[in-house]
C-alpha cells in the first residue's frame, strides 16, 4: 500500500499547542517529520507539553519556542534556532491566527490592523524569512491556512473573511514568483472539531442544538477533525502532490455547495 513518507523532513508548524496546529504537528510526525513549532504558549503550559510528547512519540525531534507571530524578529528568531538545532526547513505549515468577527460598521481601527498583523501579514512575513531554507529544499512547500470564510462568509465575520480570502492570492502570487524551487499552497477549512469551536457553540442558548443543527448543513453528515486537516497539510508535502502549487483547497464537508441553509 502506498503511503505518505515524509521520513527526515523538517517541519515548522506555527499554532502548534492547541486546534489545527496541534492536529497538524501530530500528523507530520507520524509522516516522518521532526516538528518545530511556535505559539503563545508558556514551556510548561499542557498544549506545549502535548505539543512535545505528540512528535516524540513517533520518535522524531522536537522543538519549541514562545512566539508572536505579529512580530517578525520574533518570528526570525525562531527559525533562526530551527536552522542551528535541524541544519534544514522543508516544510511550513504556517497555521497561526485567530478570528476575529467584528462585523464591517463595528469594527475599529485597532481592530482591523490587529487582524491585518495576525491574519494575513504574519503569512507574508515567515514565507519571507523561511525562503532561503525552503529553496535549499529539495522539495520546499509553503502552506498557508486560510478558511472556508474566504469563499463565502455570513454576516459578522468581518474583518476575517477579508485576510483570510487575501491569502488565496498570496498563496497564488508567491507561487509564481517562487516556484519551481518552493511550491506553495493553502488549505481552507471548514467547521472543524476545537476549543474555538466549542466555544462559538456554547454562546448559543442550546450549544448541542446548534452543533446538530450545523452538522446539518454538511453533506458530509460531520464536523471536521484536526487529524483531517493534518493529513492534508502531509499530502500536499509529499511527493504524490509534486503537481500542486498556486492553489488553495476547500476541506469543508460540503457546507460551501449548499445553495442556502435549509
Amino acid at each position: 500500500m502506498l503511503a505518505i513518507n515524509l521520513t527526515n523532513k523538517v517541519a515548522v508548524v506555527t499554532g502548534v499547542t492547541s486546534g489545527i496546529g496541534a492536529g497538524v504537528a501530530k500528523v507530520l510526525a507520524q509522516a516522518g517529520c521532526h516538528v518545530a513549532g511556535c505559539a503563545l504558549s508558556a514551556d510548561n503550559d499542557e498544549g506545549t507539553i502535548a505539543f512535545v510528547d505528540s512528535v516524540e512519540s513517533f520518535g522524531r525531534r522536537s522543538f519549541y519556542q514562545y512566539a508572536d507571530v505579529t512580530k517578525p524578529e520574533e518570528l526570525a528568531s525562531f527559525i533562526d534556532k530551527v536552522v542551528i538545532l535541524f541544519g534544514q526547513i522543508d516544510i511550513v505549515v504556517s497555521n497561526a491566527g485567530a478570528n476575529v468577527f467584528k462585523g464591517a460598521e463595528k469594527c475599529t481601527d485597532e481592530e482591523w490592523s490587529h487582524n491585518i498583523n495576525l491574519n494575513l501579514a504574519s503569512h507574508w512575513n515567515l514565507a519571507r524569512i523561511c525562503k532561503p531554507w525552503l529553496e535549499q529544499s529539495d522539495h520546499g512547500v509553503f502552506e498557508v491556512m486560510a478558511s472556508n470564510h474566504a469563499y463565502a462568509s455570513i454576516p459578522g465575520c468581518f474583518p476575517y473573511n477579508v485576510t483570510k480570502t487575501a491569502l488565496t492570492g498570496l498563496v497564488r502570487a508567491l507561487a509564481i514568483e517562487w516556484g519551481p524551487s518552493i511550491r506553495v499552497v493553502g488549505i481552507a477549512p471548514g467547521f472543524i472539531e476545537t476549543p474555538g469551536n466549542d466555544k462559538w457553540f456554547a454562546s448559543f442558548p442550546d450549544a448541542e442544538a446548534e452543533r446538530q443543527r450545523t452538522i446539518g448543513l454538511h453533506p458530509a453528515g460531520k464536523l471536521g477533525s484536526t487529524a483531517e486537516v493534518g493529513a492534508w497539510c502531509a499530502f500536499l508535502a509529499s511527493d504524490f502532490a509534486a503537481f500542486a502549487t498556486g492553489t488553495t483547497y476547500l476541506v469543508d464537508g460540503g457546507r460551501s455547495a449548499l445553495l442556502q441553509d435549509s
